[in-house]
């Protein structure tokens, strides 16, 4: 079989369709469509079924996909061995993160690895729902995603480094009536309008929660994915929202003040498809994003 035909089908599977998969692999849909049809001529059993205009894989091209992580794995673990015995390990690492998490960690993450010889890190972006921060590791070297406290982890598919964990505040204006408080119960919210994410983002799981506590659903008057369109909004006096602790802790437009009787915190962690994980540049610019996450977060030190 061949290898490059194995990641193809699994690009198909984790992505959801031909054309999604094409996208990813940086290949025409017919080329991938002709890599599966290779691989079912092989195998002798079909490894797709069209559902709708779309199609997906059978168990058996379920079965083979899960095997073909298993190869690039091997294959990368092989690579790797070579490269340790190499004099200074290098390459090209792709990170992304989602947008506050690029603020907080992208510019010091470019800062350490510049020390790195023969390391290129190149950033971008991605802010996407929850569910659709995996499927980005086919395409993406690193993945840097968040997810509420007590949300289910990420699956099997990828490894997981866990990075930090980001306290989400109550950010008000600095002459509201609550701005003085040391803390915040959902009940002293009930009556305030909210500057609320867009459903299917970890944030609007926090804020779901603070409605449960305080037995009413916010009132949310603003759909705002941007933090920093929202603090602008916050800041004039047209609502409450939450913000994170260490990304915007020092935004002179609010004044952020803890949570109480919620779980209001979300989990950064970067995520790597299980064969890439093996690449010994890989493994540099993820302990260089682990060091940089454990400075943000250390306690400040006694003068």
């Amino acid at each position: 079989m061949d290898p490059r035909a194995l990641q193809t089908l699994r690009a198909v599977g984790t992505q959801g369709g031909v054309t999604a998969a094409a996208h990813v692999l940086h290949l025409t849909p017919s080329a991938v469509s002709q890599q599966v049809h290779q691989l079912e001529r092989s195998v002798g059993v079909p490894l797709t079924e069209r559902v709708g205009r779309g199609v997906r894989l059978t168990a058996a091209g379920q079965a083979l996909s899960e095997a073909a992580v298993d190869v690039a794995v091997a294959l990368e673990r092989a690579s790797a061995a070579v490269d340790r015995l190499r004099e200074r390990p290098g390459g090209t690492v792709r990170v992304s993160a989602f947008a506050s998490g690029a603020q907080l960690l992208l510019p010091g993450l470019l800062e350490r690895t510049r020390a790195l010889p023969d390391v290129r890190v190149e950033c971008s972006d991605d802010d996407v729902p929850q569910a659709q921060f995996v499927g980005l590791t086919d395409e993406i070297d690193v993945v840097v995603a968040h997810r509420p406290d007590g949300s289910p982890g990420w699956g099997r598919d990828v490894v997981v480094r866990h990075l930090l964990r980001e306290p989400l505040d109550v950010a008000l204006a600095p002459d509201h009536p609550l701005a003085r408080r040391d803390e915040l119960e959902p009940q002293d919210l009930a009556d305030e309008d909210w500057v609320a994410v867009r459903a299917g983002f970890p944030v609007a799981h926090v804020l779901t929660a603070v409605g449960a506590r305080a037995g009413s659903e916010p009132r949310v008057r603003h759909r705002i994915n941007d933090f920093h369109v929202a603090a602008a909004l916050v800041g004039a006096g047209h609502g409450v929202t939450l913000l994170p602790r260490y990304t915007f802790g020092a935004d002179p437009r609010v004044r952020l003040v803890p949570l109480a009787g919620v779980r209001a915190g979300r989990l950064v962690e970067a995520l790597v498809r299980r064969d890439k994980a093996e690449r010994v540049v890989v493994q540099r610019v993820l302990s260089e994003l682990e060091a940089l996450a454990s400075r943000i977060t250390a306690p400040p030190a006694r003068g």
